[in-house]
């Protein structure tokens, strides 16, 4: 049995998606996230790669620490969240398509 969304929940869900990131994103917490708070109480955050993986992508010159370079401050965090909503959600919608 397969189920489609319409058009107007996947609407709706994307307003929602980008709200929350654009709204929502300067109120984010400045502490390391959990992965990262383990690995520094452990002591491994040390023996990481000097140019891990991430750092190497072509996206990592745009995006670095939830922010857009180049951008002020302020507007840094939520337009970085804007674009990678965009970007899931449009990844989303192509799988989605190439799955039916």
């Amino acid at each position: 049995m397969q189920t489609r969304f319409p058009r107007v929940n996947r609407r709706l869900g994307l307003i929602a998606a980008l709200a929350i990131a654009t709204l929502l994103s300067p109120f984010a917490s400045s502490l390391p996230d959990g992965l990262d708070r383990v690995a520094q109480d452990l002591g491994f955050d040390r023996r990481s790669d000097t140019l891990p993986l991430a750092r190497r992508l072509p996206t990592a010159q745009l995006f670095e620490e939830y922010q857009l370079r180049g951008v002020p401050k302020p507007l840094a965090t939520p337009l970085a969240g804007l674009f990678g909503t965009l970007l899931c959600f449009g990844l989303g919608q192509i799988l989605g398509r190439r799955a039916e």
